[in-house]
């Protein structure tokens, strides 16, 4: 996949629905977790509730191409449905 071009398109900055649906118990904080990290241009941020590390979607972006980790943010994936993986 070619790198981008230019910073990271708003309807990629929320999880992506596959690895985290909207109706996900704390999608809310995550969210915010994602996007205070995002702001202050962290490449992570601790998940609120599993005090694990997530790579933010602004850094999986700068990348360039997907790694096929399963990343919360990835926003390389398809976005068309709920369901969607590349």
């Amino acid at each position: 996949m070619a790198s981008p071009s230019g910073p990271l398109p708003d309807e990629l900055r929320n999880p992506a629905p596959a690895r985290l649906p909207a109706e996900a118990p704390g999608y809310r904080a995550i969210c915010s977790a994602h996007e205070a990290a995002m702001a202050r241009g962290d490449a992570v941020y601790r998940d609120p509730f599993t005090g694990l590390y997530a790579m933010t979607a602004a850094y999986l972006w700068d990348r360039g191409e997907c790694c096929q980790s399963g990343c919360r943010h990835c926003p390389w994936l398809d976005r068309g449905s709920p369901t969607a993986e590349r």
